[in-house]
């Protein structure tokens, strides 16, 4: 039997600003924008909160989509891996940053929409990585379930 290494990540947040679309000298479209996802937990009674900030990216036909049907905060299912890039900077000084790189985004409430919290706008966008049936059939309101029951308090 062989090891398998998994490298996976599903955020369910806010974006913070709208995403800013670009593309490479090849003409390979590449979105990037920034998730919040907040969470809260007791110490003796008290309750603590705190959010968290994720970059994410998303390439070609996904990325346009991204920068169509999201804005700054618009509710989003987010599915990918995690990538950390490095470069020297101007300074001469080596950097780091931590990416999520998506093949998968459902919008799940758009920002000053008059739906209630608990439901969402069926909009969905994949990735090239995945078929269309890879998402249909999803009930997001489970899975908000499942993930609020198996979130950890610290």
């Amino acid at each position: 039997m062989t090891a398998r290494d998994v490298n996976k990540v599903i955020l369910i947040g806010n974006l913070t600003r709208d995403p800013e679309v670009r593309y490479t000298p090849q003409g390979t479209a590449v979105a990037n924008f920034t998730i919040a996802t907040n969470r809260s937990w007791s110490i003796d009674g008290e309750k603590k909160e705190a959010v968290d900030f994720h970059n994410v990216v998303a390439w070609n036909k996904l990325a346009e989509l991204c920068g169509q049907l999201l804005t700054k905060g618009t509710k989003v299912y987010v599915e990918g891996r995690l990538q950390t890039r490095n470069w020297v900077g101007d300074d001469g000084v080596k950097r780091y940053r931590t990416e999520i790189n998506i093949d998968e985004m459902i919008v799940l409430i758009s920002k000053g929409s008059l739906a209630e919290e608990d439901s969402y706008d069926e909009t969905h966008a994949v990735g090239e990585e995945r078929s269309e049936e890879s998402v249909d059939g999803v009930d997001i309101d489970d899975l908000l379930n499942e993930l609020e029951e198996n979130s950890v308090e610290e």
